[in-house]
């Protein structure tokens, strides 16, 4: 018989919220995967629990390797737990693989459902929530960054990213850039811990306030959704907007590529644009 593969939400913050299932899955399991096994043995005091099964690391350094190691005692029966640092298992975090290994062995995968940064922020907003989709973390290289970017411009659900305290200014300018500097937006930081933060305002005062404050801390970035379709943008809107996703790194090229994905018209129409603005200059 094949094993059962649990994926357990663990706390974001305040280990109050911890989900009740999860001390009984700490104790009933045969293998413990954990992204930080101090963590998880802290975590595991603070539940009152004994882990029951053998402990072993699951992170993003070993996860490759050790994923056929877990999917094998799965296909031997065993119950494995995995559980991350914070939030939900395969959600930004470790875990994927583990899951579709689990799927190709015919294992059993179920769910230990916990706090999660992306709900979470997106309640706390302010901003729509009837429709959203989560992107992750921004790129790092700005070039890249841009680029992804423009790809949601148009995006007409909330958007909701995760970013690190010392990129935060440089992802929000850049939001502003290819968004819009009014945009809507609300930066959460450190939610459900003591000093809890959540920031809501245009885009362009959050990357100002970002320039200048110094913020810690785990951040999660949520930004409403690309407004009805308005006018047709004229031709020296669209040369606008390529310069500035060259400024932003962008290859010619790719900037005229993603200003008509954007906009909604021919790539020829903002090569011509292009074209007639560098005239004038």
């Amino acid at each position: 018989m094949t094993g059962t593969l649990v994926l357990a939400g663990t706390p974001i913050g305040d280990l109050g919220d911890a989900p009740p299932r999860l001390a009984r899955e700490l104790a009933e399991a045969d293998i413990v995967a954990a992204e930080d096994t101090r963590r998880l043995r802290r975590l595991a005091r603070e539940l009152g629990v004994r882990v029951g099964g053998r402990v072993v690391s699951y992170f993003e350094g070993n996860e490759a390797a050790r994923t056929p190691e877990l999917a094998d005692e799965l296909a031997r029966g065993a119950r494995v737990l995995l559980v991350t640092d914070a939030g939900m298992p395969s959600v930004s975090d470790p875990g994927y693989r583990l899951v579709v290994a689990a799927v190709e062995r015919e294992a059993r995968v179920t769910a230990v459902p916990g706090p999660s940064a992306v709900l979470t922020a997106l309640a706390v907003s302010g901003l729509p929530v009837d429709r959203f989709c989560f992107e992750g973390f921004p790129p790092r290289k700005a070039g890249e960054r841009a680029a992804r970017l423009a790809e949601a411009a148009g995006e007409r659900r909330t958007l909701v990213y995760f970013e690190s305290p010392h990129r935060l200014a440089d992802s929000l300018a850049a939001m502003a850039g290819a968004f819009g500097g009014d945009r809507p937006a609300a930066v959460c930081r450190e939610l459900t811990k003591t000093y809890e933060e959540v920031r809501r305002g245009p885009l362009s005062e959050l990357a100002a306030w970002a320039g200048e404050a110094e913020v810690r801390g785990e951040i999660t970035v949520v930004v409403a959704g690309a407004a009805s379709a308005g006018p047709r943008p004229d031709a020296a809107e669209l040369a606008r907007r390529v310069a500035e996703g060259e400024a932003a790194g962008l290859h010619r090229k790719e900037a005229i590529a993603e200003v008509a994905r954007a906009a909604g018209v021919p790539k020829r129409e903002v090569f011509d644009a292009v074209v007639a603005a560098r005239a004038r200059d």
